[in-house]
């Protein structure tokens, strides 16, 4: 039995449906039906314009974001997808506060609704830290398909674990 180690907290059920789809060799032609486009998000600076974009439209009360962009290092660091960070420094006698934002590279390849959907993550931890239920509402709120689109990343990112590279 294959370990599928970004379905691992799904059901059994739902991890053999995955199986079967691998062994059929039509996980990629699923992905590709449902999301047959990548984004054109490339650079940091297209990225950070973009998720200003959504924080603007969604939670413009939130803490400003200092940085946005791309890190090939963040997947094997941290096995995280996106890392929403909070970094204080000491400037003179005051503390300032920054609020910065990682996604990871593998997300400059994927769909633009996986995109959306980590930036959406990593934009509802400025207001809410944990992965609780107001967290999640957040999410939701931003995103209405937020937990459909999350089961489907997994399975892209199961897909390029597996057999590398779709788009």
């Amino acid at each position: 039995m294959t370990h599928l180690k970004y379905l691992s907290a799904y059901p059994e059920t739902v991890q053999d449906q995955v199986r079967a789809l691998i062994s059929n060799n039509t996980l990629g032609d699923l992905l590709l039906k449902k999301y047959p486009e990548v984004h054109d998000i490339k650079t940091n600076k297209a990225l950070y314009s973009y998720v200003i974009d959504l924080k603007n439209q969604f939670i413009r009360q939130s803490s400003p974001l200092s940085k946005v962009v791309y890190d090939d290092k963040l997947d094997v660091l941290h096995q995280a997808l996106g890392l929403h960070t909070f970094v204080s420094r000491v400037q003179g006698n005051k503390l300032k506060a920054k609020n910065e934002m990682r996604i990871g590279s593998v997300f400059k390849t994927a769909p633009s609704a996986f995109l959306n959907m980590i930036v959406v993550h990593e934009l509802a931890h400025l207001k809410e830290k944990d992965h609780n239920k107001a967290f999640y509402k957040l999410c939701t709120y931003m995103e209405p398909n937020y937990h459909q689109l999350e089961f489907d990343m997994r399975l892209y990112l199961t897909y390029l674990d597996r057999v590398g590279k779709l788009y």
